[in-house]
């Protein structure tokens, strides 16, 4: 069998086809429901999933990045050289490339290898139980495969399950999202997950604060914007591909969100585009790997930069990660403080809210290098319109 792709509305019937028949959609624009167990083995990749040749992974090696490591503890305990050296650390990370890595980050290892054996559940099932989960079209949250979204070309060799997660200490959120999407039975799921976003949101205002030291901006100016968010949590699995000199994993792209904490599992894949040169960054259990996205961009006034990254695939396994995007108040206004602007640094993006950008993310234009100027001249844009 070369590969089967299942469309919901236009399939043969399973009566109508013989055992080992191939299924091809040519064209294909339907949402579709893919199976990565079957997708795994086959020799031909779906045009779908091909991309363009300028696109696509080198076969060589590619040379490895390596960030700052940020030692949280030390920074935490206030040791004035422990701080300085972190504040400066990322600020040269964030200058460059936007990638750093945190190790003594107060992350249980239990907990982080309970969350990676219940990714692992979870993208083992079979896909029609995964199918409970999926996201609608317009939605944030759900299960993800290549074909279900918005595009029909170079298309990303993955499967995803996102969810809403809160900040607030009484929220359970998570293990509600798991009850009620894909049953009672994967309530003690949600609750690991409930307990790993907590942490993922604590780290992620430790963070905050050593950025804004390192910006200059006054003490709990970033840990205010984000309290009380409402980030997103990913769960990314990335099947063998018997091409993977054709296809990627995910593409090229910034993320739109301000700020991500990636654990990669001990596979390779994850590649950054520094001086227009692809690099890896190897994974490492005891870190996590962090980036700065567009919205923290824009809270810098363009002082520090989020970065083009992708994740590639090989033929002989699978690979996964768990990502948390930190996602700004809903409510509260993005924009610089006071200290990042000057008449030799005007403001470099209007003010939004983060509802905002991220509709526009979803519905208007596909991430990449110039989403934010791009989201910048549809805002002004439309305030001329309203104002003309």
């Amino acid at each position: 069998m070369h590969y089967l792709i299942i469309d919901r509305q236009t399939n043969p019937a399973a009566s109508d086809r013989l055992p080992g028949d191939d299924v091809e959609v040519r064209e294909q624009t339907k949402p579709c429901l893919l199976d990565a167990t079957i997708l795994n083995h086959q020799l031909i990749v779906p045009s779908q999933f091909i991309w363009p040749e300028n696109e696509r992974a080198s076969s060589e090696m590619v040379p490895e990045l390596h960030v700052p490591v940020i030692d949280v503890a030390a920074f935490l305990s206030g040791d004035p050289i422990a701080v300085a050296r972190a504040i400066c650390l990322v600020g040269e990370a964030c200058r460059n490339h936007g990638f750093f890595s945190v190790v003594n980050h107060g992350v249980d290892h239990n907990l982080i290898r309970q969350a990676h054996r219940c990714k692992d559940y979870f993208f083992d099932l079979p896909v029609n139980e995964k199918q409970r989960a999926v996201r609608k079209p317009g939605e944030l949250c759900g299960y993800s495969s290549s074909f279900i979204g918005r595009f029909s070309s170079k298309l990303p060799w993955k499967e995803t399950l996102s969810f809403q997660c809160s900040a607030e200490e009484s929220s359970h959120i998570v293990e509600e999202y798991f009850r009620r999407t894909l049953g009672e039975e994967f309530s003690k799921i949600g609750k690991v997950y409930e307990e790993y976003c907590r942490k993922m949101n604590d780290l992620s205002l430790t963070i905050m604060e050593i950025l804004g030291k390192s910006l200059g901006v006054k003490q709990g100016h970033f840990h205010e914007l984000f309290q009380g968010n409402e980030s997103i949590m990913r769960l990314n699995h990335y099947p063998p591909c018997q091409r993977p000199d054709q296809t990627l994993g995910t593409g090229p792209h910034c993320d739109p969100t301000s700020l991500t904490i990636l654990h990669q599992e001990l596979i390779n894949g994850l590649q950054v585009s520094v001086d227009e040169e692809w690099r890896s960054i190897s994974p490492n259990f005891n870190e996590f790997i962090v980036n700065i996205g567009d919205t923290f961009m824009a809270l810098s006034n363009g002082i520090y930069r989020s970065c083009l990254h992708r994740a590639v695939v090989n033929k002989e396994s699978s690979r996964s990660s768990l990502a948390f995007f930190l996602c700004p108040n809903k409510d509260k206004v993005v924009a610089p403080p006071p200290e990042l602007v000057s008449p030799d640094r005007p403001r470099r993006y209007p003010d939004f809210k983060w509802p905002t950008f991220l509709q526009f993310t979803q519905k208007h234009y596909r991430a990449d290098t110039k989403t934010l100027e791009s989201f910048s001249n549809w805002i002004n844009y439309a305030n001329l319109s309203k104002n003309g």
